[in-house]
């Protein structure tokens, strides 16, 4: 049976039956995550990196689009896509997660978008830096936050509204955030955001606005849906709960060897084995990954290649010795603030924030060919 959106527009309860239901697989056709093969890439192809679309995909003239920036600021903008690509550009490249990235991990299952483990992608992002254009508008004294108006809309929580979200102003003006209209160094991809998208280095991916059409400054924090119902951590609907925002540290291995069709499950040869995997955290640099063979009793440490930037997803390597038996692979991450994977994270209403360590059951056993 369809689980119908509750008075608040999200798909309510839990699951206890393991069964995924017609509302939940509506969501995952829509949206799709990246094979977790495909950490092999530095910088992830635009067709594999993941994808939540919360409403429809809305399809954009470029030719008449403009970006409003207006509110509490000096002078009002009204900008084309030729007007902001004229401007001074900058690519980083940005690791973004979504935030339910594990739900369907945890026990009981929240019911929303059942994601595994493959809400993440690490792409190049182009485009002007947003502090740029504050300053061009001129931010005056009273404005606190900014607010961002993606083209998509629908309705949720028994209304219709546009995908729309704030950042402090201290944030919204550091200097790698950016309005991007490129990703890769080919125009955004209409599900990617085009003609252009916020990306906000660190933060989980609901932050970074697509199809953006509008920035407003306001004097007091915004109060939308997507800001003060959605994407917070609590327990039972009648909370508050506590607003998300950076990323917490993970770490992904490239499961070994090669699986079997239905249940992914690996067989390694025996013999050396290199575990790659990459980890990243929004809260400080990746100081450390360790690994084990034995579902987490015993650790050891990766090799950290060099960090490529700041907000990407650093490379690792493992040298195993993979003798015949069976095994539990897991991996996590320790960043610089002392931050580290849970072996089993805290349940939240949501399903948000569950970085647990990777768990890959794996045979090593000699392979028919």
């Amino acid at each position: 049976m369809a689980v119908e959106p509750d008075a608040r527009g999200e798909l309510p309860g839990v699951d206890t039956s393991g069964a995924i239901s017609t509302a939940e697989l509506q969501l995952a056709a829509r949206n799709h995550g990246m094979p977790l093969e495909a950490l092999a890439y530095d910088i992830t192809p635009a067709g594999l990196h993941y994808l939540l679309i919360h409403f429809d995909i809305p399809v954009v003239d470029a030719a008449s689009w403009r970006l409003d920036v207006g509110g509490l600021v000096g002078r009002e903008l009204s900008l084309s896509l030729d007007d902001l690509r004229s401007r001074p550009s900058t690519t980083h490249a940005v690791t973004l997660e979504c935030a339910g990235n594990g739900r369907a991990r945890l026990s009981p299952r929240p019911i929303s978008q059942p994601w595994l483990l493959e809400a993440v992608g690490t792409a190049e992002w182009t485009g002007v830096p947003l502090r740029a254009l504050l300053e061009e508008a001129g931010v005056d004294d009273g404005a606190v936050e900014v607010v961002f108006r993606g083209l998509d809309h629908g309705v949720e929580a028994g209304s219709h509204q546009y995908y729309e979200r704030s950042l402090v102003l201290a944030e919204a003006q550091r200097d790698e955030v950016l309005l991007a209209y490129e990703m890769n160094g080919r125009p955004l991809l209409p599900q990617h955001g085009f003609p252009l998208r916020l990306v906000v280095p660190g933060w989980y991916g609901m932050t970074s606005v697509k199809w953006l059409d509008r920035i407003s400054l306001v004097d007091e924090p915004f109060e939308g849906y997507q800001q003060s119902h959605s994407y917070r951590l609590r327990q039972a609907p009648g909370e508050v709960g506590e607003p998300l925002s950076r990323m917490q540290p993970r770490s992904l291995m490239v499961p070994p060897g090669v699986p079997e069709f239905a249940t992914r499950k690996r067989q390694v040869e025996p013999g050396p084995v290199t575990v790659r995997g990459r980890a990243w955290s929004g809260l400080a640099e990746v100081a450390r990954v360790e690994v084990s063979a034995d579902g987490g009793a015993t650790w050891s440490d990766a090799e950290l290649l060099p960090e490529a930037s700041r907000w990407a997803w650093r490379a690792w390597e493992w040298a195993w010795e993979a003798r015949p038996g069976t095994y539990e692979l897991c991996c996590r991450a320790t960043d610089g603030a002392g931050n580290v994977q849970p072996l089993e994270a805290p349940w939240n209403l949501g399903g948000y924030i569950n970085n647990e360590v990777q768990r890959v059951p794996v045979t090593v056993s000699q392979l028919d060919v």
